[in-house]
C-alpha cells in the first residue's frame, strides 16, 4: 500500500470513529426532534446544535409569529465527554428552562449490564423533571440509588448535574439576589 493511501484509509477510519463516538449514533432526524419536542412540548421549533457549549434552543412562537427562547436541550456526553459508567458513556439528552429547571430527560444509549434496572426505567429519567441546577443531585439523597448499579446512576447523576450547570453559567443569566 502506498503511504498515500495508508493516510487516506487512517482519515476515513479516524473519521467514522469520530462519528460514532462523538453522538451521530444518537438516531434519525426524527427521532431527535420527537425527544427535543418531549423535553419542551410547547416549542415549535428547535435550532440546529450550535455553540460553547454546545445546545439547541427551543422556541416557542406566537400568532404572529414571534419567536420566544423556551429553554436549551443539550446533551450530557457533549458536555461531560471523559465521564463513563461502568461500561461506557451513557448518552442522554437533558431540556433546561430559562429558570434553570430541568424539563426533563432522555436515556439514549447505554451499555450498562445492569441500566435494565438502573437508566432505562422511565422513573429514573423522571425523577430529574422539576431540579433546579442548585440542587445536590446525590445519589441516596434526592436522587434514587439503585442497588448493584451504583456506577451507572452516580456517574449518570454527575453528568446531567455537571452538564447542567455548565449550560447554566454559560447561557442562563444570573440569578438575582433579593
Amino acid at each position: 500500500m502506498t503511504p498515500l493511501r495508508t493516510a487516506l484509509t487512517l482519515i476515513v477510519v479516524l473519521a467514522a470513529s469520530a462519528t460514532l463516538l462523538f453522538g451521530q449514533s444518537r438516531g434519525n432526524e426524527a427521532q431527535l426532534q420527537a425527544r427535543l419536542k418531549g423535553l419542551f412540548p410547547a416549542a415549535s421549533t428547535f435550532s440546529p446544535k450550535e455553540g460553547d457549549p454546545p445546545h439547541y434552543t427551543a422556541y416557542a412562537t406566537d400568532a404572529r409569529g414571534t419567536k420566544t427562547v423556551l429553554g436549551y436541550a443539550y446533551w450530557t456526553t457533549d458536555l461531560d465527554p471523559l465521564e463513563r459508567g461502568y461500561d461506557g458513556p451513557i448518552v442522554m439528552l437533558v431540556g433546561m428552562d430559562l429558570k434553570g429547571i430541568l424539563t426533563g430527560l432522555v436515556v439514549a444509549e447505554h451499555k450498562e449490564p445492569y441500566g435494565n434496572f438502573s437508566v432505562e426505567p422511565p422513573a429514573f429519567a423522571a425523577q430529574f423533571k422539576g431540579k433546579s441546577v442548585r440542587d445536590a443531585f446525590k445519589v441516596g439523597a434526592d436522587i434514587d440509588a439503585v442497588s448493584r448499579a451504583t456506577i451507572s446512576i452516580t456517574s449518570a447523576t454527575r453528568a446531567v448535574r455537571n452538564s447542567s450547570r455548565r449550560i447554566a453559567r454559560a447561557l442562563l443569566p444570573p440569578p438575582s439576589t433579593p
